[in-house]
Order: C-alpha cells, then sequence, then structure tokens
C-alpha cells in the first residue's frame, strides 16, 4: 500500500481534483511501465511470518536492503517502515508483506531486469537473517492474528474500520498478496477505453494469475482466496465499477465516485488522523467532523484515491490490480499482458471489441466465477480460457508493434510465454498447487516453502 503522498497545494476548487487526474495524461512516447508485487516473508525455522522486530524480522529485512544498495530510508514515528530510490520504493503490507513498488520504466525488459535485481537481493538479505520469500496470492497457512501489524499509522486506522464493514478486510490487509502494473493515458478519451478495457478483462487475469487455492491450511474450494477477499472486503470501495461503461465517464465522472467512498485518514505532520467512515465532500467544505475547520491539499486528494480498491483504479495513471502475487517468472508477465493489450491502439481496439457488448450483469458474474473455476469460467458462451487465448494473441501482435528490441529479444513477445504454457496446459496455478498438494505432498502443505519459495 501507498506511502503518504506529498507536494499538493490547497484545494482551491472542486474542478481541481479533476484536474489532478488529468494531469497524468502524457504523449505517448512518454508513457511508461511500473510494475508493483508483493511477497510474504517467513522464518525458516518454523514456516512461521516474520514479525516487524528481531534479527529475523521484517526490520532486518529493511536494513539489509538499505545496506545492500544504498537506498534511503522512510520512517514513520521513528520506525522504518520503507525504503526509496531512483523513482522506486521498497514497502509493506499491512502483515509485514515486502513490496516493491517500480520505478516508471520504458520497457518490459527494463522492469523485469529491475524485478529480478530486487528478488536477488531480498534472497540475499534473506538467506543471511534465516527469512525466506514466497510469492503466493495468500497466505497459505497462517491467520491475520499470527501477523504483526507494521507500525504504520493507516493500518491500525484500516483494521479498525474494516472490522466494521465486509467480512474480509482484515484478511486481504494481513494475508494477501499481488503483483500489479501501472500504465499510462494521453487523453480523457484514451483513459476511458483503457478503463473499460481494464475493468472488463480483469477477470481474465484474475483466471490466468490464480494462485491461492489454500486458507489456514487446506484447499478450501477457491482457486484464488486473494481475490475472492476482495469481493467481500467494502462494497463502497471495491468491485466492476459500471458507471465506468456508461455514457458521459471521464474524469469528472471518477471524482464523483471518489468523493463518494468513505475516507479512513487524514495525514498532518506525521500523523494520520481517524476520519474513518467520514466525507470528503464534507472536508472540501472545511466541515470534516474529525477535523473541523481543516482544509484539504491535493496531497489529501492523492491520499485518499489510494483508499479505492476497484479491479482497476484510476489515478494519475490506470492500476491494473486483478492478478494473485506468484513466481518470479509471472512476475513479468503480468506487465507483458496489459502492456501488449493497451499500449498500442490496434491491439486495444481488439481488445474493446471482445468485451464491448458484455453487460454490467455479465462482467460482474465473470468477476465471481473466476475465484472458484478460472479458466473454465465462462462469459457469452465462451471460457476463459479460450478468451485468454486469443488475448494472448492479440498483446503478442501488440508487444510486436511496440518493436521494443534488447540483445536477442525481437520484442517483448516472449514475457507472455509463461501465460501460453497456463493456456495451453488448462491449467491455473492455484490447480497446479492442488495437484501437487494432493499428490507428492500427499496433504502436507510445509512443501510449499521449499518448493516455490524464491
Amino acid at each position: 500500500m501507498s506511502i503518504p503522498q506529498s507536494g499538493g497545494g490547497p484545494i482551491e476548487r472542486r474542478e481541481d481534483l479533476a484536474a489532478y487526474l488529468s494531469s497524468g495524461c502524457k504523449p505517448r512516447e512518454d508513457w511508461r511501465i511500473g510494475t508493483e508485487h508483493e511477497k510474504f516473508g517467513y522464518r525458516m525455522t518454523d514456516h512461521t511470518p516474520l514479525p516487524y522486530e528481531g534479527d529475523c524480522s521484517i526490520r532486518a529485512m529493511l536494513e539489509g536492503l538499505r545496506d545492500l544498495r544504498g537506498w534511503d530510508e522512510i520512517r514513520e514515528g521513528g520506525k522504518l517502515i520503507g525504503l526509496a530510490k531512483d523513482g522506486a520504493n521498497v514497502s509493506l503490507e499491512p502483515g509485514g508483506q515486502l513490496e516493491l513498488s517500480g520505478a516508471p520504466l520504458e520497457t518490459i525488459h527494463q522492469t523485469c531486469d529491475e524485478v529480478n535485481l530486487h528478488l536477488e537481493d531480498v534472497r540475499e538479505v534473506a538467506e543471511r537473517i534465516g527469512a525466506g520469500f514466497i510469492g503466493l496470492g495468500a497466505a497459505p497457512e497462517w491467520r491475520h492474528e499470527d501477523m504483526d501489524v507494521m507500525p504504520k499509522g493507516r493500518y491500525g486506522i484500516m483494521k479498525r474500520y474494516m472490522g466494521k464493514v465486509g467480512t474480509r478486510g482484515r484478511h486481504m490487509m494481513f494475508r494477501t498478496c499481488t503483483v500489479q502494473v501501472n500504465l499510462d493515458f494521453s487523453t480523457e478519451a484514451d483513459m476511458v477505453q483503457k478503463m473499460r478495457v481494464a475493468l472488463a478483462l480483469q477477470p481474465v487475469a484474475t483466471a490466468l494469475f490464480a494462485n491461492s487455492p489454500f486458507w489456514e491450511g487446506k484447499p478450501n474450494g477457491m482457486l484464488s482466496n486473494r481475490s475472492d477477499a476482495w469481493l467481500h472486503l467494502d462494497e463502497d470501495r471495491t468491485g466492476m465499477l459500471p458507471f465506468v461503461f456508461e455514457d458521459g465517464f471521464g474524469f469528472e465522472r471518477w471524482v464523483d465516485y471518489a468523493l463518494d467512498v468513505p475516507m479512513y485518514f487524514v495525514y498532518r505532520d506525521g500523523i494520520y488522523h481517524d476520519v474513518s467512515g467520514q466525507s470528503f465532500r464534507d472536508f472540501l467544505e472545511g466541515k470534516l467532523p474529525g477535523l473541523p475547520g481543516e482544509i484539504p491539499t491535493l496531497s489529501d486528494w492523492a491520499d485518499h484515491l489510494t483508499t479505492i480498491f476497484p479491479e482497476a483504479r484510476l489515478k494519475k495513471f490506470i492500476e491494473m490490480r486483478g492478478a494473485d502475487g506468484g513466481p518470479w517468472r509471472r512476475l513479468c508477465a503480468l506487465p507483458a499482458f496489459w502492456v501488449g493489450l493497451i499500449y498500442d491502439q490496434t491491439a486495444l481496439d481488439a481488445a474493446w471489441d471482445i468485451a464491448k457488448d458484455w453487460t454490467a450483469r455479465d462482467r460482474h458474474q465473470l468477476r465471481l466465477d473466476v475465484v472458484r473455476y478460472g479458466l473454465r469460467a465462462e462469459i457469452g458462451g465462451r471460457t476463459v480460457r479460450d478468451l485468454s487465448r486469443e488475448l494472448l494473441e492479440i498483446a503478442g501482435a501488440g508487444l510486436a508493434a511496440r518493436g521494443k528490441a534488447t540483445g536477442l529479444d525481437r520484442d517483448e513477445g516472449h514475457f507472455l510465454n509463461a501465460l501460453r504454457e497456463i493456456v495451453e496446459r488448462g491449467q491455473t496455478p492455484a490447480e497446479e498447487l492442488l495437484a501437487q498438494y494432493h499428490g507428492p505432498w500427499q496433504g502436507d502443505l510445509s512443501h510449499i516453502y521449499e518448493e516455490y519459495s524464491y
């Protein structure tokens, strides 16, 4: 999750909110790729989650990474809670999940090099302190009560509020991991088309990357427990957003939506003030009950936008949020999938042609079905496996059209191979794990740490 936003002056009029979003518009030559991924850390001795403090801990991991490459520290209340360097940062999810938020880079070759270097560093530091890290969509055994709450003020506020709404908010906070990619747009119209494609096809990514079939030590019928947790988190801030597909959608309509999402906090002078459930509309008028008379800044607006959790999220860029965390190779496949689909206009048009006739009910039902059925889920008489095959062809063509070559690679298309293999097998990563669990592992989930860690 995000670190506090900064650099925004006072909001002088409501139009500033949409202007903030539209300021993300960039010419095609300036479009970049920002890949984020989270991973679970654990003690090698007993496979328990890493606490914040101690010799084998999250703090020790951050200190080791800091010293290895000269990262700058990010502290809150005197506690080390993140690192920053060259446009990238390492941050902590609520239960200690370690996240790399990559720098905005030009090619998938570069973003994959960044991921590879980070995971090599993580492995080096982890081995030194007796820890391991694994890429899964959900913690296979731990309960959220088993995990330390990281020393970030926003997480205490969120934990309390999530106890009042939905049923799985705390599960999401402490026991899930994702990989996502952040991509740019050139104009409002370009943003609209990309948001529609991103939301409509996000369940396809959920199926392709489904990698969390275990919950508290056993299978529970889900292929993506991470995705199921988001389904039951907080209906005010999650979902497939039917309004995005309606006539008139644009930056102003997103502002209307975001203003109606209840707030979590306001960050002032290093302190998170709990205003959970209160209205940003009241904040604009200086009538926020939690901070009477206080007027918001654009930094507050940017912070608020980070507390909205739909399947695709609009900020100054678009975040693709539908995929489970996974092993090394698939971390490069997600940006390849989405860059191929939406950074080439021909590919973007072809992707929209596939989804444009789906109804809001169709899209919602697909979102529900992929959680359990993965590639076997259906929409419009077609399986997700069939859709995935076609979309991978479109994405491959989109990457070829970009022509971003390096070394012997003519373009970025080979990063899709991990997904092509999934489609050809007709088996999600979660089903691969289940086959291991019911077969060679004979129901002993401890093998997952030996065979699937980084």
